[in-house]
């Protein structure tokens, strides 16, 4: 996911895919512990992809802070 898509999103949206992903996160963690896991590499995107919406979601609580 690109941080430009990214930003066009509401904060809604944004913390509703954040949840989402998460799960995903933790649903390839337990496959991944029971030895399942078909796509190691999903595991690492799904890292990146949360880390820039908190980035994103961060800049966005520090600008209204801001003003």
């Amino acid at each position: 996911m690109r941080t430009s898509e990214l930003r066009q999103k509401s904060a809604k949206e944004l913390s509703d895919l954040l949840i989402d992903l998460r799960r995903e996160q933790f649903s390839l963690r337990m496959q991944q512990g029971s030895g399942q896991a078909a796509r190691p590499s999903r595991i690492r995107s799904l890292r990146r992809d949360i880390a820039r919406i908190k980035t994103i979601q961060n800049e966005e609580n520090s600008k209204g802070g801001a003003k």
